[in-house]
């Protein structure tokens, strides 16, 4: 699996928003400046995830960009989806294919089943929040929930 300039930029301002969850709007320029992500690059994919639900945009000299929901509500999956489109198309996409042994093309495309399941049930199962708490946790201000 490849993940584009445009699926590791667009989850670095995430990252970003969610470690200044609760802070108010941030603005772009800082973000990108953190991130070391070009603006004007940075710019079209916070356009791209605020159309998607992810964030909210706030216009203005005090304006900026925040997160529409909590860090634990948004997963890595639902981000990498807006940005990246689907990982593994669930069928080949070849309609020029017309294999004597329709077996052999089951069991071809029940494999790439079980590995888009297996990649989307990691990605689901991993939150803004979690990378949130690996950050703390590195820098040794571990937060436990219960």
């Amino acid at each position: 699996m490849r993940i584009s300039s445009k699926g590791d930029y667009g989850l670095r301002a995430l990252f970003d928003l969610a470690q200044r969850y609760g802070e108010g709007p941030i603005q772009s320029d800082d973000i990108a400046t953190r991130q070391g992500v070009p603006v004007n690059y940075l710019n079209q994919l916070l356009i791209i995830m605020r159309r998607a639900g992810l964030i909210e945009s706030i216009r203005g000299p005090q304006g900026g960009h925040l997160l529409a929901r909590s860090p634990d509500q948004i997963t890595l999956l639902e981000i990498l989806t807006v940005l990246e489109g689907q990982f593994i198309a669930s069928d080949s996409g070849r309609d020029d294919l017309r294999p004597l042994q329709l077996d052999d093309s089951e069991i071809i495309n029940n494999v790439w089943n079980d590995i888009r399941t297996t990649l989307e049930d990691r990605l689901r199962a991993v939150t803004l929040e979690d990378l949130c708490q690996r950050k703390r946790q590195r820098e040794g201000s571990v937060m436990y929930y219960i």
